[in-house]
Parts: structure tokens; C-alpha cells; sequence
């Protein structure tokens, strides 16, 4: 039986060493940056796995609405934010609308609070 061989590697390809994976890794914090394990900003590429990255989208909030922490009905409120106020989001889906608000801080709206 001939002796088993490697099969050819692409000249393409890095050598294994070309990254080291060590330590614990050091997530951004999650109140400030966009990421999920199904979503993440693409600003975020390369420092947080997620299943899809996604650019956010500039929306302006057409009613009033508390801006959560989590996607349900009495989640710890971040913020109240007021008709027109910036909302760069990410996702809206399940009646809940995930992004970036005014100042910065990661959380969520009701859908039907963010317009165009």
C-alpha cells in the first residue's frame, strides 16, 4: 500500500501559523456594539462571529417608544425615545426593531415605532 500524502496545499493558502489562537477572546461590549449570534454590524467583522453581518440602516422613530434591552414587554428600559429620534438598525423582525440608538447604545423598539 503506498504511504498516505497530504494532498497539496494552494499556494493561496496561509501556513497554519498565521494566526494564533490563544487566550480568551475579548468581546466588545455587547451595550455598545451590535452583535448577535445570528447578526452583527460588519463594522464588527473579524472581532465577533455571527451567522450574517448587516450595515445599519438610518430609521427615525414616528411615536414614542422605551428603547429595550431585550426584544419582550417589560425589559430593563435604556432609554425613552421620542418621535423622531435615530434609530441605525440592524434587524426588525418578530414586531421588534434591533439597532444602535442616540446615543450609541445597543437595544431594541417595537417595529411599528420606526418609519423610514
Amino acid at each position: 500500500m503506498p504511504n498516505s500524502t497530504r494532498p497539496a496545499r494552494s499556494p493561496l493558502s496561509q501556513p497554519a501559523d498565521w494566526f494564533a489562537l490563544t487566550g480568551v477572546s475579548e468581546l466588545p461590549d455587547p451595550l455598545t456594539h451590535a452583535y448577535r449570534k445570528d447578526l452583527a454590524d460588519t463594522a464588527l467583522a473579524g472581532r465577533v462571529i455571527a451567522s450574517h453581518y448587516a450595515d445599519p440602516l438610518v430609521r427615525h422613530l414616528v411615536v414614542d417608544a422605551d428603547f429595550l434591552v431585550a426584544p419582550e414587554e417589560g425589559a430593563e428600559v435604556l432609554a425613552s425615545l421620542i418621535c423622531g429620534d435615530e434609530l441605525r438598525m440592524l434587524d426588525s423582525s418578530r414586531g421588534w426593531a434591533w439597532g444602535y440608538g442616540p446615543d450609541g447604545r445597543v437595544g431594541y423598539v417595537p417595529s411599528e415605532a420606526v418609519g423610514i
